[in-house]
């Protein structure tokens, strides 16, 4: 009986080689799944879905949509801008380099809930916890001054942007989201 042609079935000692090419595949699906659930970029940034908040508390409506919506976005965003501010400082840099593995293996890659002790953790807690960490962690690295810079430009960036999104376009997913909505009026 030939066998040409066929696929050889696996074995439980396949080469060293097969199993590297199995895990980069794994590693490679699960970065196209983690930063899959982030907004497309082009839709966070259509001129034609920005405009000026007429009240304080319009601009507060479309602050508490926009953010929960853009979260993956925003944390993005705000990285990105502390790592432009510490490239002048190395240490700061490599030390950023390593927070940012933990920041993907935590937040941006995972393809499961976080669960500690049996309980199921907030990605809002998450982004949190992992925001104080970096901070704390780069401010004991000498670039005091331009890590509390960053922070806050990138703060006020989330938020001019989340505060002059409209909202009309967004499809929101409340359960996702964490956002109740009364009444379906969006600002």
């Amino acid at each position: 009986m030939t066998t040409y042609g066929t696929i050889p079935a696996t074995t439980s000692s396949s080469s060293p080689s097969t199993q590297n090419l199995v895990y980069i595949s794994r590693v490679k699906n699960r970065v196209k799944a983690g930063l899959g659930t982030r907004r497309p970029w082009k839709t966070m940034f259509d001129p034609r879905s920005f405009g000026i908040p007429t009240t304080i508390s319009q601009a507060m409506s479309r602050l508490r949509i926009n953010v929960p919506y853009f979260r993956m976005n925003y944390a993005m965003l705000a990285l990105f801008i502390l790592f432009i501010s510490l490239l002048w400082h190395p240490i700061s840099l490599i030390v950023f380099l390593l927070l940012m593995s933990l920041w993907l293996f935590l937040y941006f890659l995972r393809d499961q809930p976080l669960l500690l002790y049996g309980h199921v953790i907030d990605d809002r807690i998450i982004v949190v916890v992992m925001t104080i960490f970096t901070v704390a962690v780069l401010l004991l690295t000498d670039a005091t001054v331009n890590i509390l810079v960053a922070v806050a430009v990138g703060v006020m960036v989330v938020a001019v942007h989340a505060a002059f999104r409209k909202t009309q376009d967004l499809f929101l997913d409340e359960e996702v989201s964490g956002l109740v909505h009364n009444g379906g009026a969006a600002a």
